[in-house]
């Protein structure tokens, strides 16, 4: 049984691409190719069906993956086990994030994890929300990290924290030196808004909605580092949450006003495969995050908080 050539076969089919595939596993494509030609050879039958654009399994090809597919993942968390039993943690956890939660949140992260377990490694990737979802779906990674997690019957969440949603606008903004608005205060504003996919949108759309507030968007963008900029050069105002612009707050870059009428917040969570075995290596991560990132931190006082984010007297999504 040639475990290797059956974990590669199983990544082909979750990634729909030999040429992923071969990428995941530090191999070229026609070695890729030639590999599962070889387990075909050695089967006696047929497993994929080449002559399709994209290519799709066949019927002896689509038992092969069920079966064997849980099997690797069984035989993973086997040897998991058993090196945990010597108290090693070792191995690789593969993480994709979305760009929102930061450079420094994620390498913080990672440099504790690896400081208490040297053996083992994190390989990291920014995607976008949608992208994030269909790398755990397709087994590209382990863990997904974003905002607004959905648990389906295919997606399990860990809830993780809640980031308070804030007004930001330019600080020469008739709305910069207040020390809290009302949401009915965007009434009518130029509006720096997210693309009308993403969760956070049709979040702030409802919320702005049920408030019966109409906002002029001005412009539309997939990630939060250009409505920053939009923001900086005065083309609008924005919601966002509070940890995305502290840096700019700090230099006055960019002013942040607590919303005062309720919680507007921004959930972040871990997501992974429902029936996916979380082996040690992977449950450690887990453990880290939530101890390094477990708590969403509420904007205080303009002169209070050394992020400089304002708050009430009481690069991509």
């Amino acid at each position: 049984m040639n475990i290797t050539a059956m974990q590669l076969f199983c990544d082909v089919v979750r990634c729909r691409s030999f040429s992923q595939a071969a990428a995941m596993n530090n191999i070229s494509q026609s070695a890729a190719s030639q590999a599962v030609m070889q387990l075909e050879k050695e089967l006696g039958v047929q497993l994929v069906d080449r002559t399709k654009r994209p290519f799709i399994l066949t019927p002896e090809g689509e038992i092969y993956y069920n079966g064997f597919s849980d099997m690797l993942s069984r035989y993973e968390a086997t040897q998991a086990d058993i090196r945990s039993l010597r108290e090693e943690v070792a191995g690789m956890v593969r993480v994709a994030a979305i760009y929102s939660i930061g450079l420094h949140e994620m390498r913080t992260c990672m440099q504790d994890f690896m400081s208490r377990y040297p053996k083992a490694r994190v390989k990291l990737q920014y995607l976008l929300p949608a992208r994030v979802v269909e790398s755990v779906l397709n087994g590209e990674v382990d863990l997904g990290v974003m905002s607004y997690p959905t648990a389906t019957r295919d997606i399990a969440v860990i809830p993780l924290r809640s980031e308070q949603m804030v007004l930001v606008c330019h600080p020469q903004h008739h709305l910069a030196d207040r020390k809290e608005v009302s949401i009915k205060d965007l009434q009518g504003e130029n509006f720096i808004a997210f693309d009308r996919d993403l969760a956070i949108c049709k979040e702030l759309d409802r919320h702005l909605r049920e408030h019966q507030v109409t906002v002029r968007k001005v412009m539309e963008f997939d990630n939060i580092e250009t409505i920053k900029q939009a923001i900086e050069i005065g083309a609008g105002i924005s919601v966002l949450p509070a940890p995305t612009i502290r840096r700019e707050v700090a230099t006055n870059v960019l002013a942040a006003v607590p919303i005062a009428d309720d919680q507007l917040e921004r959930p972040i969570g871990i997501i992974h495969r429902q029936r996916k075995t979380l082996t040690p290596i992977i449950r450690k991560f887990i453990d880290v995050l939530e101890a390094t990132h477990g708590d969403g931190v509420a904007p205080q006082n303009k002169g209070e908080n050394q992020d400089g984010l304002a708050a009430s007297s009481t690069r991509r999504q």
